[in-house]
């Protein structure tokens, strides 16, 4: 399930939790500019004892973003073999995609700030949602807020 929030400090912000599990979730928030062809924002992961964040996640313009990506999961609905993936080109977020039975898709997120320098770390949570409404949800919410729209 995934909400689109606003703030107390009226930032516009994602939330993704988990169906199966509502304490495991992502949150797309801080979104910022500094020209029209980037835009920068905070990834948080929670899940029970895990809490990350990376603070500068760049979406290109000019680049295959995470929009696309999640719209192709949600137009299909009834279901694929293996697994699909996405990062972004610093490779600071990766989000993989498998489809179980039932209808369901599970998404994990991957935060890996600074993956080339010594001493980096990462970290991943599986959120499942819908493989329909759902996916179809995530895909606008995330356009919206990325184009910094509100919804």
């Amino acid at each position: 399930m995934t909400t689109t929030d606003i703030g107390t400090d009226d930032e516009a912000s994602v939330t993704i939790r988990c169906q199966d599990n509502s304490s495991v979730g992502v949150r797309f928030c801080d979104r910022f500019s500094f020209d029209e062809d980037s835009v920068h924002y905070a990834v948080e992961l929670q899940a029970p004892g895990l809490a990350a964040r990376v603070n500068e996640v760049v979406a290109w313009i000019w680049d295959s973003d995470l929009v696309p990506f999640l719209e192709e999961l949600a137009a299909d609905y009834r279901g694929w073999d293996g697994e699909w993936s996405w990062q972004t080109n610093d490779r600071d977020l990766a989000v993989s995609a498998a489809f179980r039975s039932g209808g369901h898709v599970g998404l994990t997120w991957t935060l890996r700030p600074w993956p080339k320098a010594a001493g980096g770390w990462s970290t991943s949570v599986t959120t499942w949602l819908e493989a329909g409404e759902q996916m179809a949800s995530l895909a606008a919410d995330v356009r919206h807020f990325l184009a910094g729209e509100p919804r």
